[in-house]
């Protein structure tokens, strides 16, 4: 259903990521660090309220963007820079949104709420909602049943985390392990935290990374295996594939960046 890249092109492509940006100046401060969850390495990466946290699909020509590179391309001449982004939410072959998604308030394609085939159609699935002042993670059928406004919105699957339960299908002996990523949010909506594995980790340990580590009530699984993060101030950008839906979080670029 979405763009697959293999571990070990990914491994290759995230090391030279890594390396190049090591040594590039001028990069900016990022609200990111590496942690470890019950001997797995991951990376966070935080939004609050406030924060200008967008959704980008396609540039003004209507080309999908596809990767970090393009989007600080479009961005520097408006004088802006990325301080974070990742991969956000599944995508068919075209990179088109499976589910819902909303740019700029403008909704691109509609809520999906059957069961289907794949992570996605694993329910319940969710919604991430970047509102005017706030952000949440809510279920698919009730975000139809009663639409939030969202500035971006992006629709994905499974749920990680529901009212602080984990996800009924994740079972805690599975042996399917991949490299995942997701976002999850605080109960007052004022914090929005962004997390990747940085090694193969099954959805009940990623779950539980939400749940138990991060004590966060709602969490939404966006993708695995084609996972990837864009963190500069860590020395990291991903390379792959190109992607469909990308979350960033953007800010002003500082002079002589």
């Amino acid at each position: 259903m979405h763009v697959m890249t293999t571990l070990a092109a990914d491994g290759v492509l995230r090391l030279l990521g890594a390396t190049l940006l090591a040594f590039a100046p001028g990069l900016a401060a990022a609200d990111c660090n590496d942690i470890e969850f019950e001997g797995a390495a991951f990376t966070l990466c935080e939004a609050v309220a406030g924060d200008d946290l967008r959704l980008f699909l396609q540039d003004a020509n209507g080309s999908t963007h596809g990767s970090f590179a393009r989007i600080e391309a479009a961005l520097e001449p408006q004088g802006e820079t990325l301080v974070f982004a990742m991969n956000a939410g599944m995508y068919h072959p075209d990179r088109s949104p499976v589910g819902l998604y909303v740019e700029d308030a403008q909704e691109q394609r509609g809520v999906v709420t059957s069961a289907g085939p794949g992570n996605f159609g694993m329910l319940p699935n969710g919604v991430f909602c970047i509102g005017a002042a706030d952000f949440a993670v809510i279920e698919s059928r009730a975000f139809a049943e009663d639409p939030q406004a969202c500035r971006h919105a992006t629709q994905s699957g499974p749920m990680l985390v529901i009212d602080g339960e984990l996800h009924p299908r994740f079972l805690p002996d599975s042996t399917s392990a991949f490299l995942r990523n997701g976002v999850g949010v605080s109960d007052d909506g004022q914090r929005a935290v962004f997390a990747i594995s940085n090694e193969p980790v099954t959805f009940h340990q990623f779950a539980r990374l939400y749940r138990d580590h991060l004590g966060l009530s709602q969490a939404l699984y966006f993708d695995g295996n084609v996972s990837r993060l864009h963190a500069p101030a860590l020395g990291r950008s991903d390379w792959g594939r190109p992607m469909g839906p990308i979350v960033a979080l953007v800010r002003p670029a500082e002079n002589g960046s």
